[in-house]
């Protein structure tokens, strides 16, 4: 039962929309961009840079682009009027337009029909999407460059620090920190670079008119259009153009109206970006377990607290990121649904895009953040970490101390043994290396003491984890 009247309420449709949750699973930076303000900025500033291009082509008169120009701005606009014809409309360029047509013939009769010259809903809709998403990437890639220079550091710090790797959550053999970490860096990296490849592909200009020809952009429709000369472009791609590098996007090479890969490229992108930060987040909640201990979340006071067991330390950014992580790629399925448009203009599949585009780009960017949040300050427990190692009783080291043997022995032998004797050194609580100076099948060998004693040392089998930490930090 509402306590208040609905208008009072601020309405939450999504945990990106929620006055509490907001910042939490978006941030303010991301949120500003794909709001109605901003988006309604971009359909303004796609018509004044329209306007602005057309005039100087002679496509409408000068009088009447400067008054178009001065008259696209967020002032002139009343969104309270936008709402509802948008709601009647469908779409929100026509009502926008509309009242900068009204604002410009208030100034003189009929000056303000020059607006909109050519263009049509969905080039205005699509260009200011795609502005948007190179707000976006701008943000994403300043987060990129952080959680890679924080990330940098441990592998630094850690290069050499032993811990135990994991095979289906059991013990396998010691690697460093920093070559776990450095595995996570070279991925990040990766991500740049596809980050690098795919925006040319995706912040290109979309001015193509109703059915993508441009066939309204001619000398026949123009105001004062010198006559063509014979080695000059079509006009209506000299506006193509012309628009696009006064917008700062690409030109296209046709037009893309029903042809959305590149979207669904991006969101795809962000869906496989967000899922090595839920990796990271998901070896982060097991390292932070209290039997394991090897690592955890930077302390603040309260942070990931419980209500009823005040011992508790829950890894709370771990479980946002992975929550984040999860929805990003559920999401993106849908901007592959929109592919599957009809004809020249979709009748849905286009619309999938405005409800979830958002939201994939706002849990991104959070994602991110936590990400670097975690990274940035992230408790590295040595001890837990040589601890974990001996808990096996020297097991950890097994195929060193296999491979140690083989080379007299035989790698198959040497196994079976070794095998043998790790199962023996759990159950009767002795080191294998106890077990193995009074094995008489190893004593066959003819490995010193010293010898065996240095097999079964995890610090001596990281393999070539500072070799390879070294290589991908250069």
């Amino acid at each position: 039962m509402l306590l208040c009247k609905p208008e009072e309420v601020k309405t939450m449709s999504t945990v990106i929309d929620s006055h509490v949750f907001g910042n939490v699973f978006s941030t303010p930076e991301i949120a500003a961009i794909w709001s109605d303000k901003q988006r309604t900025d971009y359909y303004l500033r796609f018509e004044a840079a329209l306007a602005k291009i057309q005039a100087k082509l002679g496509i409408i008169p000068q009088k009447a682009a400067d008054e178009i120009i001065k008259h696209c701005t967020l002032e002139n606009i009343d969104f309270d009027e936008l709402k509802r014809q948008t709601e009647l409309i469908g779409y929100p360029v026509l009502p926008m337009v509309q009242q900068v047509v009204k604002k410009v013939n208030e100034v003189e009769p009929g000056l303000g029909e020059w607006a909109h010259w050519g263009t049509t809903t969905q080039d205005l809709t699509d260009t200011a999407v795609v502005l948007q998403l190179k707000d976006t990437l701008k943000l994403v890639e300043t987060s990129l460059d952080s959680i890679m220079s924080a990330t940098t550091k441990l592998c630094e710090k850690y290069k050499t620090t032993p811990m135990a790797a994991r095979s289906n959550l059991q013990q396998a053999v010691p690697i460093s920190f920093g070559f776990k970490m450095a595995r996570l860096l070279a991925t990040f990296r990766r991500h740049k670079q596809r980050l690098d490849e795919l925006e040319p592909r995706l912040l290109v200009l979309e001015f193509s008119g109703a059915a993508g020809t441009l066939a309204t952009i001619s000398e026949a429709s123009s105001y004062d259009v010198p006559p063509q000369k014979p080695d000059e472009e079509p006009l209506g791609l000299r506006c193509q153009e012309l628009l696009a590098q006064e917008l700062g996007l690409g030109v296209p090479s046709i037009a893309w109206h029903t042809e959305r890969d590149n979207l669904a490229e991006v969101s795809n992108f962000l869906a496989i970006l967000t899922a090595t930060c839920a990796k990271f987040a998901t070896d982060l909640k097991l390292m932070m377990q209290s039997e394991v201990g090897e690592a955890r979340e930077p302390y603040v006071a309260h942070r990931g607290s419980s209500s009823t067991m005040p011992q508790k330390r829950n890894p709370i950014g771990s479980a946002y990121i992975c929550a984040m992580a999860s929805s990003v790629r559920s999401m993106s399925s849908g901007m592959v649904e929109a592919i599957v448009a009809d004809h020249e203009r979709s009748t849905g599949p286009w619309e999938i895009e405005w409800i979830v585009l958002p939201q994939i780009c706002a849990l991104s960017h959070a994602c991110l953040k936590q990400t670097h949040y975690l990274l940035d300050g992230l408790e590295v427990d040595e001890e837990g970490m040589a601890g974990n190692l001996a808990t096996s009783k020297g097991a950890i080291v097994s195929e060193a101390v296999m491979m140690g043997l083989g080379k007299t022995i035989g790698r198959q032998y040497a196994h079976d043994i070794v095998y043998d004797l790790c199962r023996k050194a759990q159950q009767e609580d002795k080191s294998l290396l106890e077990l193995l100076r009074a094995d008489d099948g190893i004593k066959k060998a003819g490995l010193s003491d010293e010898e065996l004693e240095k097999l079964c040392d995890p610090v001596n089998y990281l393999g070539l984890s500072e070799a390879m930490v070294d290589r991908v930090l250069k």
